[in-house]
């Protein structure tokens, strides 16, 4: 499967699925219908330039999260940013009941939005770890969704765009406020991935790797327990009060301490050691955990 699809625009998209041109050429909101045509994406691998988020509503059956399972009635929510390759082998039926928007970029660029929209780390999750919602939850986005589309199709004057817009942040808000919620809900089980993190991260330190393949990164670690690494990310947040990363320097500091105290290795070498191309890299992590330079915390022990 190597033919790309590039989707550059809201008129393509709604080409591609067979509807009529868009009120609005930067956004559009898609009620999900059995005449929907998503054959286009059959063995393709397609390149979203529009940041996408979608309601699949009306899904029996088990959801598979992680390397458990969990059933669900109501729907669930994925988001893409600009720039995802997403790859289809089989295209399933519409879900019937379900929406989506699109957006361009270009619609946001003027707002404050344009940079906000990075912070929500959700659209870096993968799709086996959407947003499940409530019933109540549901109808909450509906309205939101209500609103954007009558500001579309309305006729457009000089506060159309701040309140589509607004309703967007409004959209993400809730989104964000769910998100807390399930991994909440699911508090029980994520420790299992907690667990599963600091046994994957003792060994990394305690092998080669950090010498055969450097500082782990946040996809590395995601990828480590099969799940994106912004997500895991997140739910080591939650759970913990530390990202991956805070995790990651903590284990650099302990294995510096023990290095620092019990050989008299330079510290651009212990540096190396530790899987760092810049030794100041490194000196930068350990002031900023520790408050004195390794050379200072070496000399007062």
């Amino acid at each position: 499967m190597n033919d790309f699809l590039h989707i550059k625009s809201i008129n393509q998209i709604h080409e591609l699925l067979g509807f009529a041109k868009p009120v609005h050429p930067l956004v559009s909101i898609i009620r999900h219908t059995k005449d929907m045509d998503l054959s286009f994406a059959k063995d393709l691998r397609v390149n979203n330039h529009l940041y996408f988020i979608s309601l699949k509503e009306n899904i029996q059956g088990a959801f598979q999260y992680g390397r458990k399972s969990y059933d669900f009635q109501e729907g669930s929510l994925v988001f893409m940013r600009p720039n995802q390759i997403v790859s289809t082998q089989t295209i399933s039926e519409p879900d019937l009941g379900g929406w989506s928007i699109f957006f361009h970029p270009d619609l946001i660029r003027p707002y404050s939005l344009a940079n906000t929209i990075q912070h929500y780390s959700f659209f870096d999750y993968n799709n086996n770890e959407a947003l499940h919602i409530s019933y109540n939850e549901k109808l909450a986005l509906a309205e939101i969704i209500y609103k954007i589309e009558k500001e579309i199709h309305q006729n457009i004057d000089q506060h159309t765009e701040e309140l589509i817009i607004h309703n967007i942040e409004s959209l993400l808000k809730y989104s964000q406020r769910y998100f807390d919620r399930q991994f909440l809900t699911r508090k029980t089980h994520q420790k299992d991935f907690i667990s599963d993190f600091e046994i994957f991260i003792q060994s990394y330190f305690e092998s080669n790797s950090l010498i055969e393949k450097g500082i782990p990164t946040v996809t590395q670690c995601g990828e480590a327990l099969q799940m994106s690494g912004k997500y895991l990310s997140d739910l080591l947040k939650k759970e913990t009060g530390k990202s991956i990363t805070e995790h990651i320097h903590l284990h650099i500091v302990e294995k510096a301490k023990n290095k620092l105290l019990n050989s008299e290795d330079p510290i651009s070498q212990i540096a190396f050691s530790l899987g760092f191309e810049y030794p100041q890299h490194f000196s930068k992590i350990f002031k900023n955990s520790e408050g004195i330079s390794p050379k200072e915390y070496r000399n007062l022990n």
